[in-house]
């Protein structure tokens, strides 16, 4: 059984025990994308180190359609925040790229200039960039390496979505936001389109080892072997020297 509180609170002591460690006057910089992930991690570290060290970051790519949310999501919380629009950023990268980028490419640029402006905000006003994953989405690897999957600190990479949830629903976070149907924010389809099977199927399949069809199944098995390697440091040569 999953207990919220239990989990809720050692959390927010956890990120005290980091920013103890690992710069103990320094803010939390989280991407504010009017999503439940990054609205209870902006949450949890303002219960962690108060509000006046939490600063919320807006990243919209030209027009976001449900910049309200990140909005609503800040005022809530009561947070220092900045809207850094990325649309030029991304399009010199396209433009300057001396070949016809794939898809995935294209899919990709958006993030890893989000994860760069969140550290020149970091970098900026003595912080630690937070990393808003959730353990649903690294176990398939719908996230970008050195994109969204970066960060400092992680106070959520293993806990499921069902479970974020719920801690969310305990920090009194808004309803819109802690059931708002998650988007990438990329290409306008949800999470679950993208996927092709729900968050609630795939955390049973993670905690309890339990899904009914086959397909999907076998769908998770292969993305969870072929994206493991976004969690893994990267590989490096380490020589033999003597002297």
């Amino acid at each position: 059984m999953f207990d919220a509180k239990k989990v809720k609170d050692e959390c927010v002591q956890w990120i005290r025990d980091f920013f103890e460690e690992n710069g103990r006057d320094c803010c939390a910089v989280v991407g504010i994308s009017g999503g439940k992930d990054s609205s209870i991690v902006a949450a949890l570290c303002c219960e962690a180190l108060g509000k006046d060290r939490v600063i919320g970051v807006l990243m919209p790519c030209g027009e976001q359609h449900d910049i309200d949310m990140a909005q609503l999501l800040v005022d809530h919380l009561g947070i220092k925040s900045y809207t850094v629009n990325i649309k030029d950023a991304v399009e010199g990268v396209k433009s300057a790229l001396p070949f016809e980028p794939s898809v995935q490419t294209l899919t990709n640029i958006p993030p890893r200039v989000r994860m760069t402006t969140l550290y020149a905000v970091a970098q900026s006003h003595n912080g630690r960039v937070a990393n808003t994953c959730n353990l649903s989405e690294d176990w398939v690897g719908y996230s970008t390496r050195y994109g969204d999957q970066a960060g400092d600190f992680s106070p959520c990479s293993f806990i499921t979505v069902q479970e974020m949830k719920e801690i969310g629903r305990l920090l009194g976070l808004p309803d819109v936001l802690v059931d708002k149907v998650p988007i990438d924010g990329l290409c306008g389809k949800t999470d679950e389109d993208n996927l092709g099977f729900t968050y609630a199927e795939l955390d049973r399949y993670i905690r309890e080892g339990v899904i009914e069809d086959e397909a999907k199944k076998a769908r998770i098995d292969r993305l969870h072997k072929l994206n493991q390697f976004k969690l893994q440091y990267m590989p490096c040569f380490k020589p033999e020297i003597s002297y």
